[in-house]
């Protein structure tokens, strides 16, 4: 059994009322989604009160500065820094699988010439290169390149 009432449906002799309330219900549809979204939305931003992001909020306080947005409600910066480190931890893991694939497509050559102690240490360090960093950012359509020359 069902707690919650179900819509009844009008007698079909009176099809002009039935076709008013088939018409109202994805409306309500709609409006309870909206309501549900909103909720969702109130609880989140009550979470961000609590909430200390890894970037510090000057840090965030300044960049937002930098580029002309002024506000004040600190769950919104928060928001944003939350944003600006899940974008960083994101480019971060690409990047990281850029290089464990260049480095598992090296295959056994680099590897086959290490021996003794740091053998071992070595075959599960990965070094991050301008080049993986590069095609991280490029599917996330930012270009990034090393300078021609170093001064």
């Amino acid at each position: 059994m069902h707690n919650h009432p179900h819509p009844r449906r009008q007698p079909p002799s009176l099809p002009s009322s039935s076709t008013a309330t088939v018409a109202s219900q994805p409306q309500s549809r709609q409006a309870a989604e909206d309501a549900r979204k909103d909720r969702t939305l109130a609880e989140f931003l009550l979470m961000l009160d609590e909430y200390e992001p890894l970037i510090p909020n000057e840090v965030t306080d300044y960049y937002l500065q930098r580029v002309g947005f002024d506000c004040n409600d600190v769950r919104l910066k928060r928001l944003l820094s939350l944003a600006a480190q899940k974008f960083v931890s994101d480019v971060a893991s690409d990047a990281y699988q850029h290089a464990r694939i260049r480095t598992n497509a090296a295959g056994g050559r680099a590897r086959a010439t290490a021996s003794g102690p740091g053998a071992a240490k070595d075959k599960t360090r990965t070094t991050l290169t301008m080049d993986d960093l590069s095609a991280a950012l490029a599917e996330y359509g930012i270009t990034a390149r090393k300078p021609d020359f170093y001064l």
